[in-house]
């Protein structure tokens, strides 16, 4: 590798993640847990459809599965709502109503039935006149919808922007975070605030976004398919400049729900996202029929290793560090630390299509890692430990098409081993 991975590396570990921030005290790693939207989007139709529709049973089915098959054990532990969830109107006291017939029980029952399973509870609304889907938005509302959150025992609120004006949000997302904080109950926020700006042609006020919201979306909805992963990888390395600074403990840029186990992206495609959303400190949000997930995808959403890359504390975001003739390296500075060196969440990226694996060869030295120790390194989705590895050694992997290696380079503590 050129000296262009030398320099970015270098580039990376001098961010400085200092901004100030939001500190409502939650999120210090990225949230984790489960979303509608993306597997099951806006199914109402419970009398022909009931096992899949957005309905109080769904919600539950899935809760008891997080809570009882391990994924709360590997840190899911939040289930949130998505759009479609309200009646068409609020109640005579101008509140919102969950949909009477899918959810009979209540807001406040559903969220009893998490925290009793030892989940948290997330909803969706919208900074807007309406929802995307048409049902009652906040504007006008703010306080009231606020407290209705806190007295119904939510934990994450999911804030999107359809139907409102992207120049109003500079005000609105903060006035609602701090109707919000008002309320008493620590609450996530998870803001669609950046992604409606950009799309406008506004420029973020990021260090705002920063001190309002733990969470938030700068990019499309993702897709069930390659595609849109690819273009989701594509601009977060394409805008890594402007995009990682804003990045650390209590507030994460949030590239979108994690597809993996649904319909469009193969078995190497699935560890491909679960890799890189662990590069990119991402949220961890499935939106997957967890009631189907076939054993293979469900082992990658519960691989504990590379979950802990992406909760690792110090918070700092990936970035790309080489890029070339379908072949990326990405590169996450992790813990263990000594002084001012790290330790690396490495991962190479195929992005080819030729049908056969490519040999990736580097010297870690030309990547910009120089413990004097070497590093110990682990493969965190096959296992395989290789030992303690010298920065001026090389090192070859071979990555399958449109699949990734994820590896994690610990410092070490002497030349046993060395290869």
């Amino acid at each position: 590798m050129d000296g262009c991975g030398r320099s970015s590396l270098a580039l990376l570990v001098l961010i400085v993640l200092g901004v100030s921030a939001l500190e409502n005290g939650l999120a210090r790693t990225p949230p984790m847990g489960w979303l509608a939207w993306q597997r099951f989007r806006c199914n109402t139709d419970c009398q022909n459809d009931p096992n899949n529709c957005i309905s109080e049973k769904l919600f539950m089915q899935m809760a008891d599965i997080i809570a009882s098959e391990g994924y709360l054990q590997a840190g899911y532990s939040m289930v949130s709502l998505d759009d479609c969830w309200l009646a068409r109107s609020r109640d005579a006291q101008g509140r919102l109503q969950p949909d009477p017939l899918r959810f009979p029980s209540g807001i406040r029952a559903l969220a009893d039935y998490m925290h009793n399973r030892g989940l948290t509870f997330g909803i969706y609304e919208d900074y807007g006149n309406y929802t995307c889907a048409g049902y009652p938005g906040i504007l006008g509302h703010l306080q009231i919808d606020a407290q209705t959150f806190a007295d119904w025992q939510v934990d994450y609120v999911k804030l999107d922007g359809c139907f409102s004006h992207p120049a109003d949000m500079d005000r609105g997302y903060p006035l609602f975070g701090h109707y919000l904080n008002q309320t008493g109950r620590p609450m996530t926020y998870s803001c669609s605030w950046p992604v409606y700006q950009i799309y406008a042609g506004i420029e973020p006020n990021w260090t705002s976004i920063i001190n309002s919201c733990n969470l938030w979306r700068n990019f499309d909805d993702i897709q069930d398919s390659w595609d849109s992963v690819t273009r989701i990888i594509d601009y977060y390395g394409d805008n890594q400049d402007s995009i990682v600074p804003n990045a650390g403990p209590g507030h994460w840029n949030d590239p979108d729900m994690l597809i993996i186990g649904n319909f469009g992206l193969s078995y190497e495609q699935s560890k491909s996202q679960m890799a890189m959303w662990a590069i990119f400190a991402a949220p961890l949000l499935m939106s997957v029929d967890l009631r189907t997930i076939k054993p293979d995808y469900k082992a990658i959403l519960l691989n504990t290793a590379v979950i802990a890359v992406n909760q690792d504390p110090l918070g700092i975001q990936g970035r790309r560090i080489y890029k070339d003739k379908g072949i990326e390296i990405w590169a996450r500075p992790i813990t263990p630390v000594d002084q001012n060196y790290y330790s690396y969440a490495i991962a190479f990226l195929n992005r080819r299509t030729d049908g056969t694996p490519s040999e990736v060869s580097v010297k870690p030295a030309e990547l910009g890692m120089t413990y004097p120790n070497g590093y110990t390194v682990t493969d965190l989705f096959s296992g395989v430990k290789y030992g303690l590895v010298n920065p001026k050694n090389i090192f070859k992997a071979d990555v399958n098409p449109s699949g990734v290696v994820l590896l994690r380079w610990d410092l070490a503590a002497s030349h046993d081993n060395e290869i």
